[in-house]
């Protein structure tokens, strides 16, 4: 059944009916990306029931999608093993899939606009044995990023590929841009602003139980990964190390802090961090916004949640709240902000909570469905909202069991759901 959506607020465009939707896999949200427009293009990719990768485009104005089930398929029992996507400066569409400590799934589209795919490829052809978590990013340029963890959960590096749209190849910028020295690993999460400064920000994990996640670091590159600093300009020492780390925000072990944060810069390079995790004055975890602007490091409780929970143990998790996706854009002389989420606290729909002005803590919540989602994570179209300032999230109902496994769930409606911000009052 579909997702029913309030149509004053937002439209609905469904992709494909038959979506697989057993676990997270189609809607977790470290998919970079689930969607993205090029040229007024929108690409997406979901597994459907029988476990293929599917990719599908349309015009990003029309309703009509054209979809062509691929001859890849991915081992959707674990929900890491999720699709990501992005189209790079000549109109190639890149594509990888089926990660969590695995060789590298790669190939790119046969030409420019098309949905048919190459054979399996290398990128750079090291350290491509045991990836998790690869995520596109797309430089100003046109060129393409490529991080991922190489390793395991509490015990990994991040590596970092770039494509040069000149010669059509991968080149390995960083082999190991955060060490865990073998204790810890970091989980990250990235934006590329403007002007192409890359902002990075991540929380260590000192084993692969949830629980020990702790702590909110930051860096930034402007040469595009090559070199690296402190929000301050101070130089990083690659590679980075728990020693060495700004710290955005100190939060202690069993804090339930999630991993994957969310990251976005605005048009003026200000970098956003949002997450959610329980504060020393919080009684339940409640989502937090971790901003600079002014050079100084601020927090936003946000405190709207009243249920409690707690995160312990590996695996996907089944959580009552998913990690959140942060905007920011200017509003006449404020800078606005929305934070997308789901939380069972409002029967599991599509929420938003938006701020008018940062500089007050006045958040206003409104539901952009009105049928629950399941275990639904956002993750949206950032080529689409870079251009135009307009949201179209990835969206399915989807059913996530603790610590992986099968939920038996029929397929489900493959869905894009589209917001823009009101305009702002004369």
């Amino acid at each position: 059944m579909a997702v029913v959506y309030q149509t004053a607020i937002a439209q609905v465009s469904t992709i494909a009916a038959n979506g697989w939707a057993s676990n997270s896999i189609n809607t977790v949200i470290f998919r970079k990306n689930s969607l993205v427009t090029f040229k007024g293009i929108q690409y997406a990719a979901f597994y459907d029931d029988e476990q293929y990768v599917v990719l599908a485009k349309r015009k990003q104005t029309s309703s009509t999608w054209q979809t062509r089930r691929t001859v890849y398929k991915g081992d959707v029992a674990d929900a890491h093993k999720s699709i990501s996507i992005m189209v790079d400066g000549d109109g190639y569409l890149h594509v990888t899939w089926g990660h969590h400590n695995q060789p590298l799934n790669y190939c790119r589209s046969l030409s420019p606009g098309s949905l048919e795919l190459t054979p399996k490829m290398q990128m750079t052809g090291a350290k491509e044995d045991k990836l998790t978590y690869p995520e596109f990013y797309k430089m100003p340029g046109g060129d393409l990023l490529f991080f991922y963890r190489d390793g395991a959960s509490g015990n990994g590096n991040l590596v970092l590929n770039r494509y040069q749209l000149k010669t059509k190849t991968w080149v390995q910028v960083q082999n190991n841009l955060i060490d865990g020295e073998g204790k810890r690993n970091a989980y990250w999460q990235a934006t590329i602003d403007a002007k192409g400064t890359l902002h990075l920000s991540w929380v260590w994990r000192e084993s692969p139980d949830v629980a020990s996640n702790h702590d909110l670091c930051y860096a930034q590159s402007t040469d595009g990964g090559l070199t690296w600093q402190k929000l301050s300009g101070e130089k990083y020492v690659l590679p980075i190390t728990a020693t060495t780390a700004e710290y955005a925000c100190i939060i202690p072990q069993k804090s339930e802090l999630i991993n994957q944060t969310s990251m976005f810069a605005d048009d003026e390079g200000h970098p956003y961090i949002a997450t959610y995790w329980q504060g020393a004055n919080d009684k339940v975890p409640q989502y937090q916004l971790v901003y600079n602007i002014g050079n100084q490091w601020q927090i936003a409780d946000l405190g709207f949640r009243k249920t409690s929970f707690s995160l312990g143990g590996t695996g996907t998790k089944s959580i009552p709240v998913s990690r959140p996706q942060i905007l920011a854009w200017k509003r006449g002389a404020n800078i606005a902000v929305a934070l997308v989420f789901r939380d069972e606290e409002r029967g599991s729909k599509v929420s938003i909570a938006i701020n008018d002005n940062l500089k007050s803590n006045n958040w206003q919540l409104n539901d952009l469905s009105t049928e629950s989602i399941g275990s639904w994570e956002p993750t949206y179209d950032t080529e689409l909202w870079k251009d135009k300032k307009i949201l179209n999230l990835f969206v399915q109902k989807t059913t996530q069991i603790d610590g992986e496994g099968n939920a038996k769930t029929t397929p489900q409606p493959v869905q894009v759901l589209e917001w823009k911000p009101s305009p702002e009052k004369k």
